[in-house]
């Protein structure tokens, strides 16, 4: 069969030549499967059988658009309120009202959490398709001659086509199948995920496809029991899919991930505990999931692979720990986790003082850390890092914790002034230091002498 030159616009003609080219791609497919030494010319003409036929399908979806806009004016109900145009995948908000889903979608991943028209907060980004709105769209669209196209063929705005959404859904789908079903669907979604964001992006469309991944991972009493690879692909892929901004939210509030997720954390292999770690840091960015985070009594589960201390997860930890104490409730559950104990014995060894220091600045703000860290013997630490260490952030988190606690504990102003009596090391800060530090720095000095004064009075 040719290829015309030029495909007819006239619907009916356009609808037989629609069937012809159907019927010869069935017959060329079919010589391709059952010939073995098929020639590579039938192969090719069946590529080109395939973009004649896409090309007319197009055409058959611009000439109906076409038709609408000059022909008839939609009413008002069936106009998506961002392209103005008649909606051929009405999909519902948070808010209530109904959106094209293309248009909506674009709203959402250019990072807007609010309703186009009400300007209300959304809870969620879950799409629901409007079928009520789409019967009447289509019943309309019959009432003046026409028909509504397919939207399934339809490039979304985020790259995905009808292909891709029907592989992810049969990947979904092997998750409930056999064990050496759901470890090839579960890598295979992991490096999909990795690699192309609009993999990730689908799993915002249905609130089916978080509790579809993890199924395999949730059916069991024992997480260790699961196979190795299928707890760390699982776990990967679950942080593949937090790092989209739509996705946050809703993967917080499922049900079953973070309990999944803390599971994780105690055992599998370091990969899986160290992502899962890295889960819990990127679905922090957001308030509600941080309160979220710390009420399921996470930070212990973190607390706990902290102080095993494996040098591949550590990073992730105690970025993980850091951004959900910003929150002040977090920082009382994080003390009374022994959170003190845990980053005082890692700093005295000397492991990942950068990041642990940051943490217990952090909590220094919090009355009963100050206790913990007096009693647990914080200021000898502190002070030796200040003199050894080259990194001025961490001197500056070093003094505004001494600082700190000089306010709420009077007695350990003995050690530092007997620190500074031999090595004048606060004074050494105070000069040289950054502004920051300076100024820390000269509180204690100030303070030491005005304690030095009184007892002199006295």
């Amino acid at each position: 069969m040719a290829k015309p030159g030029v495909l007819e616009s006239d619907p009916g003609v356009m609808v037989k030549k629609t069937l012809e080219l159907k019927k010869e791609l069935q017959r060329l497919v079919k010589s391709i499967v059952d010939d073995e030494d098929c020639s590579t010319e039938t192969i090719d003409q069946a590529k080109e059988t395939l973009c004649v036929l896409k090309e007319l399908k197009l055409r058959q979806s611009s000439s109906l658009s076409l038709k609408l806009h000059k022909t008839v004016t939609c009413p008002d109900e069936f106009k998506c309120p961002l392209s103005m145009d008649l909606m051929r995948d009405p999909v519902i908000v948070a808010s209530g009202q109904t959106y094209d889903k293309p248009f909506i979608q674009k709203w959402l991943n250019a990072g807007n959490r609010t309703c186009p028209q009400t300007h209300q907060v959304l809870s969620h980004t879950v799409l629901t398709p409007n079928h009520l709105i789409r019967e009447m769209i289509e019943k309309w669209s019959k009432n003046q001659g026409t028909e509504l196209s397919n939207t399934d063929h339809y490039i979304n705005e985020e790259g995905i086509n009808e292909a891709d959404s029907d592989h992810f859904l049969c990947l979904l789908k092997k998750m409930s199948s056999a064990l050496s079903d759901q470890k090839a669907a579960a890598k295979e979604l992991r490096l999909l995920t990795k690699k192309h964001p609009c993999f990730r992006a689908l799993f915002c469309d249905s609130v089916d496809a978080i509790p579809q991944l993890l199924k395999p991972v949730c059916g069991s009493d024992s997480f260790s029991s699961i196979h190795p690879d299928l707890q760390e692909d699982v776990i990967t892929t679950l942080l593949n899919i937090s790092i989209h901004d739509s996705n946050k939210k809703l993967v917080a509030e499922t049900p079953m991930v973070i309990p999944l997720l803390m599971k994780a954390l105690g055992s599998g292999t370091i990969e899986t505990r160290s992502n899962a770690a890295a889960t819990l840091f990127t679905l922090s960015a957001l308030d509600s999931n941080k309160e979220l985070i710390g009420k399921s009594g996470a930070l212990k589960s973190l607390f706990d692979l902290l102080e095993e201390g494996h040098p591949l997860a550590m990073k992730d930890v105690a970025s993980a720990i850091f951004t959900l104490c910003v929150m002040h409730e977090n920082k009382a559950r994080a003390v009374k986790d022994g959170a003190v104990r845990v980053i005082l014995t890692k700093i005295k060894n000397r492991i990942h003082v950068d990041e642990l220091l940051a943490i217990l600045a952090l909590l220094s703000t919090h009355q009963k850390a100050i206790q913990d860290m007096g009693e647990l013997g914080a200021v000898p630490s502190l002070l030796s890092i200040i003199k050894e260490s080259s990194c001025e952030r961490n001197k500056e988190n070093c003094i505004a914790i001494l600082q700190t606690i000089c306010l709420y504990d009077r007695s350990k102003l003995k050690e530092i002034k007997e620190e500074e009596n031999t090595n004048r090391t606060i004074s050494e800060l105070a000069q040289n230091g950054t502004s920051r530090a300076k100024r820390k720095a000269s509180g204690i000095l100030e303070r030491l002498n005005r304690v030095v004064n009184i007892t002199h009075t006295a």
